[in-house]
């Protein structure tokens, strides 16, 4: 479900149809912290492993990861940030979208802060579909150990299927994501469930003392496994950026109902088994399982992490069409794979992009465990930045005071950062990768939004006023450019000031239109924008008009659609009448002026992969005209 207000929808539609979002947000916004038990535990009791793993140990374990589940995903997400929406849409870019328009768009901290968040989820859908289903194939060794030498390669096929399905879309295999991901998580519940019983001392791991006993006594080995808990609430960011397609009740039902406790049974169940059998350490998950059943669980378990990975990439996109819209990147091409839901997109680009790091990610880390090691960096520094985020929230929209918004969230603010502290000290072991990627990333935005707003002034300290032109232009004189019929369409992102195109139209073909329109695209700080406060328009003169379209950042910018309501607002003209004139700029670089010059390289080199504004507006491309000219930076 893609409406904006999916929630009121799910409140206000029949019970079924509460019931299918709720299996639907279980599928896709659950498939991620859903696989986690397959490695938390395993990657968890990891360091003690030498020494021999004593009841204390395993205990303080799964005491701290049900109390990291509890506080960061229930509190924290579940039931305050489902709260803290976008117009009915969550995510980081969506909270520093609404951030941006209370507090205005000139705050470089919630700018870098935004920057980084978005930068460490893309990072997070590199890692998380390796992870996964590396971890998920790796069960196929305890069914015949001659397989252990192909679960990269295996990996890497399922992940190839999986990137070059992107394009068809995700309606016709979203149907079994929901049914499939609750029997996973019916298999988790079981199979923790009848292994409790192996030990019922496990139960002692409900007691939150157990947990900050064990990081007491842990020494500095607690700080090293606090990485490794942290894999048990991968996925929980997911929560928040799929507010939007399923609203937060059904999201909430979801975890209560189910999530919540089959991973509480899962966890509980793995850390008796190796109470009452050590030797099990090297695999809990899967030795839960009797040797007949092993194989569907294994089959099982690769369907859920595929489908978990379908999820972090379809949040990729997401998050991409979003970071475009609101200028963080160029505009990049779009497609929308169904005709109803508009949440279903695929981005070429990205989808290679992804694509490459994690095949790069299979073959250079070779098995779940030492890939592992890279994972936690990505997910604690998006979790901090939400959270940052969240007190402005706190201050800007709710209108909490400093002192109560201190008091909420100060605590919870300790916690991931000693998480993340934990997960940097494993950045020799690999998890330089995720720094790395989410470095790269947040240069390239950086490095696009500041070239966009030097050209931006660039264009102003050049450029004719707008109202100045249209006076010299209607002076009849002998001068005066040739009338011909028909309607022109002139693209600018500055509204009140003459486009280049139009002036290049004049100087080379010396004519003006009957009609000529000075049009400007918009992108508000909100998801959605009604066709109510689509467009806006001003009569300049006789022969100008002034046309603005705003679009929110998550509707498809269709510039020819919205040219459709123009009628209600009394402006009429035939679209097979009208040319629609674009500028094509071509950068050149000049020394010692503007941008540094290893940013004017990598911002020349975005402005290539951006695609016509012809098709990202979605204008008639027999209707297009385009001049070029040369801009120095």
């Amino acid at each position: 479900m893609t409406s904006t207000h999916a929630d009121k929808t799910g409140e206000a539609g029949s019970r079924s149809g509460f019931v299918g979002l709720v299996i639907g947000a279980i599928g896709v916004v659950y498939g991620d912290i859903g696989t986690s038990p397959l490695y938390a535990f395993r990657e968890a009791l990891r360091p003690f492993a030498a020494d021999g793993i004593h009841e204390p140990e395993v205990i303080g374990l799964i005491s701290l990861m049900v109390w990291t589940l509890t506080v960061i995903v229930t509190f924290k997400y579940v039931l305050f940030l489902l709260r803290a929406d976008n117009d009915g849409e969550g995510g980081t870019l969506s909270l520093l979208a609404l951030l941006m328009k209370k507090m205005g768009r000139n705050v470089p901290v919630l700018f870098f802060a935004g920057l980084i968040g978005a930068a460490l989820f893309i990072g997070d859908a590199m890692i998380t579909p390796a992870l996964s289903v590396m971890s998920a194939l790796e069960g196929l060794k305890l069914v015949t150990p001659a397989f252990a030498d192909y679960v990269p390669l295996a990996s890497a096929a399922i992940m190839i299927v999986l990137f070059a399905a992107q394009s068809r879309g995700t309606a016709a295999v979203s149907m079994f994501f929901g049914p499939v991901t609750v029997l996973w998580f019916l298999a988790m519940a079981v199979g923790g469930l009848i292994h409790i019983g192996d030990d019922w001392r496990i139960l002692a791991a409900l007691n939150p003392i157990n947990a900050l006993s064990f990081l007491a006594h842990a020494g500095s080995v607690g700080l090293i496994v606090l990485g490794a808990v942290f894999l048990t609430v991968t996925g929980a960011e997911a929560l928040y950026a799929d507010l939007g397609h399923f609203g937060r009740r059904p999201i909430q039902t979801a975890w209560f109902v189910l999530v919540f406790p089959a991973l509480l049974l899962n966890y509980l169940g793995q850390g008796a088994l190796v109470l009452s059998h050590p030797e099990t350490a090297s695999n809990p998950f899967f030795l839960m399982y009797p040797d007949w059943i092993l194989l569907p669980v294994v089959i099982l378990a690769t369907m859920a992490t595929i489908i978990a990975s379908q999820a972090v990439i379809t949040g990729a996109f997401s998050l991409a069409r979003s970071a475009v819209h609101l200028g963080f990147l160029p505009r990049l091409r779009i497609k929308f794979t169904s005709e109803t839901n508009t949440g279903q997109i695929y981005v070429p680009s990205v989808n290679v992009l992804l694509l490459i790091g994690v095949l790069m990610l299979i073959f250079s880390f070779g098995d779940s465990e030492s890939l592992a090691t890279a994972y936690g960096i990505s997910v604690t520094g998006t979790m901090v930045i939400s959270t940052m985020l969240a007190f402005q929230f706190l201050r800007a929209v709710w209108g909490y005071s400093l002192v109560l918004s201190v008091v909420l969230l100060l605590p919870l603010f300790i916690i991931e950062v000693l998480f993340l502290a934990a997960n940097l000290l494993k950045i020799h072991d690999g998890g330089w990768v995720p720094v790395a990627l989410a470095l790269a990333i947040m240069i390239l935005m950086w490095t696009w939004t500041r070239g966009q707003a030097y050209l931006k002034r660039l264009r102003a300290n050049s450029e004719i006023p707008l109202d100045s032109f249209i006076k010299s232009i209607e002076r009849k004189s002998e001068h005066s450019p040739v009338t011909v019929p028909g309607t022109a369409v002139f693209l600018t992102s500055v509204p009140d000031r003459t486009p280049n195109v139009l002036l290049h139209n004049l100087k080379h073909n010396h004519v003006l239109h009957e009609q000529n329109v000075i049009l400007t695209v918009w992108t508000e700080d909100e998801p959605y924008v009604p066709d109510s406060r689509r467009i806006k328009i001003s009569q300049l003169s006789p022969r100008f008009v002034r046309l603005d379209i705003t679009f929110g950042f998550m509707d498809d910018p269709d510039v020819t659609r919205a040219l459709a309501l123009c009628r209600e607002g009394g402006f009429k003209f035939e679209i097979m009448k009208t040319s629609f004139y674009l500028g094509r700029r071509n950068l050149v670089r000049t020394p010692n002026t503007g941008l540094p010059g290893w940013q004017e390289r990598i911002f020349m080199a975005l402005e290539g992969f951006a695609i016509d504004p012809s098709d990202y507006f979605n204008l008639p491309s027999n209707r297009v005209v385009e001049l070029g000219e040369q801009v120095a930076i």
